[in-house]
């Protein structure tokens, strides 16, 4: 919260139909690093405290509302009728709320806590602004609107079509965010007029009208112009994606991470890492994941939802699900799935298995193709797996079921019965040899054929 200590409240707009995404998903769900887009927004603002959030709903406000759940508040726009118009749809939630007030783009998801509350710090300066703008300076002012400001007071909002060539010159662009004093914000908004092309009612209006009544209104700059970059179609979800990507390698690599080829590497937007850490080519972070320090993780890995302790090794082409738990030292090689399972300290399965609810004790040795066989058709069943253990090569697993402590599974074996502390399991069919067998075979065939070719 600011310096001033006024409570704050946030109207975020989403009400729009998204139609260039062409989905059936509201826009603002789509993600970025594996987290909607407003998601991302929302936890910014969250930063703030602030004391509520109204979300402005339209079209697929069920999706909205099924997936923010009951922490925010809602007000529906119907029919829509341009932004200053999404924001008047929120009064009723605001009615007796008396402080400051932000207005954030659901699918502007990028901006920061620190922008927003400079935003709000400017609004409780002591030259008393009515409204605050974000503003922004791109490379290319294309047709945005312009903000026409002197030592940051704003003079004047001109939008691209009606500006003339010297206001057009002008690089500071509105982003559309603002902060207005609650006491203000929906006086100004009822004097809006929608007489333009659109017929619509714009938000920006309620700056020249608070100037034309002698107000004070100012201009905040964004520090980063793709901070205040809107998402409105799948090529620009993907370039905010890779913009996300490219900062966050970046941060991981200051933070002592090596990323071998950190352009084939993607994160998740919670995926933490430690020192030390080494990420080959091709190695994807779904979300959910804790990499502790001196990991490996070996080319074409996929992590989600794991926790992986110090000295661990992984991959190449592993495969780690919800709830893989890899302790100290343990190795997880190439073709190996692992699912809610933990993977004990010094622990190896090292080659093409599946281990699925499982909890595998220290130093234990799970042989190449082995499986956990935790379904049944209707529920899943744990196996347990004790210290040093050793499951040989293509071993089936048939839980529930509990191998001891120092066991021997013996390669092919499909387990369906505990094996104690020290035993041998061997569960194969018996070996019938029949000296000579092949050979006669291989003579027959060869007759055959000749026969048949001749």
């Amino acid at each position: 919260m600011s310096d001033a200590k006024r409570p704050i409240a946030a109207i975020v707009l989403a009400a729009g139909k998204g139609t260039r995404m062409k989905s059936d998903t509201h826009k603002v769900l789509h993600p970025v690093a594996g987290r909607p887009m407003i998601r991302h927004l929302l936890a910014a603002l969250g930063e703030l405290a602030p004391e509520r959030t109204v979300v402005v709903v339209g079209d697929l406000r069920e999706q909205l509302e099924a997936a923010l759940g009951g922490g925010v508040a809602y007000a529906v726009q119907d029919p829509q009728l341009g932004t200053g118009h999404a924001v008047q749809q929120a009064e009723a939630a605001l009615a007796d709320f008396a402080g400051d007030v932000l207005v954030l783009y659901g699918d502007v998801p990028f901006v920061r806590a620190e922008t927003m509350r400079a935003m709000v710090d400017r609004l409780n300066s002591p030259d008393a602004p009515e409204v605050v703008v974000l503003g922004f300076e791109p490379a290319d002012p294309l047709q945005y609107g312009r903000v026409i400001a002197g030592g940051g007071a704003i003079e004047k909002m001109v939008e691209f079509k009606d500006a003339n060539d010297a206001e057009r010159a002008v690089a500071l662009c509105n982003s559309g965010l603002m902060a207005v004093r609650g006491e203000a914000l929906f006086g100004l908004l009822t004097r809006v007029k929608n007489d333009n092309a659109q017929g619509e009612y714009y938000l920006p209006d309620i700056v020249n009208l608070a100037l034309a009544d002698g107000g004070t209104c100012a201009v905040v700059v964004a520090a980063d112009p793709d901070e205040v970059a809107g998402i409105n179609s799948r090529a620009e979800l993907a370039e905010a994606e890779a913009r996300w990507q490219c900062r966050r390698r970046a941060e991981a690599m200051a933070a002592g991470v090596t990323l071998v080829a950190p352009e084939t590497v993607f994160f998740s937007w919670d995926t933490a890492l430690g020192r030390d850490v080494t990420v080959e080519p091709n190695v994807v972070f779904g979300p959910g994941v804790s990499v502790a320090d001196k990991v490996t993780i070996h080319a074409f890995s996929h992590l989600a939802g794991a926790t992986i302790a110090s000295g661990a090794e992984i991959g190449p082409f592993a495969r780690l699900r919800p709830g893989a738990v890899l302790e100290e030292g343990s190795k997880v090689g190439n073709f190996v799935e692992i699912k809610a399972a933990t993977l004990g300290k010094g622990a190896k399965a090292n080659h093409l298995s599946y281990l699925g609810d499982a909890e595998i004790g220290e130093d234990a040795n799970i042989g190449a193709g082995t499986i956990t066989c935790n379904y049944d058709g209707y529920f899943k069943h744990k196996t347990v797996i004790g210290p040093r253990a050793f499951i040989g090569s293509n071993s089936a697993l048939i839980a529930p079921v509990k191998i001891g402590a120092d066991a021997i599974v013996a390669a092919g074996s499909a387990v369906s019965r505990d094996v104690a502390d020290g035993e041998l399991r061997l569960v194969r069919a018996e070996q019938l040899v029949k000296p000579g067998w092949a050979d006669s075979f291989h003579d027959a065939m060869k007759k055959k054929k000749a026969e048949k070719n001749g």
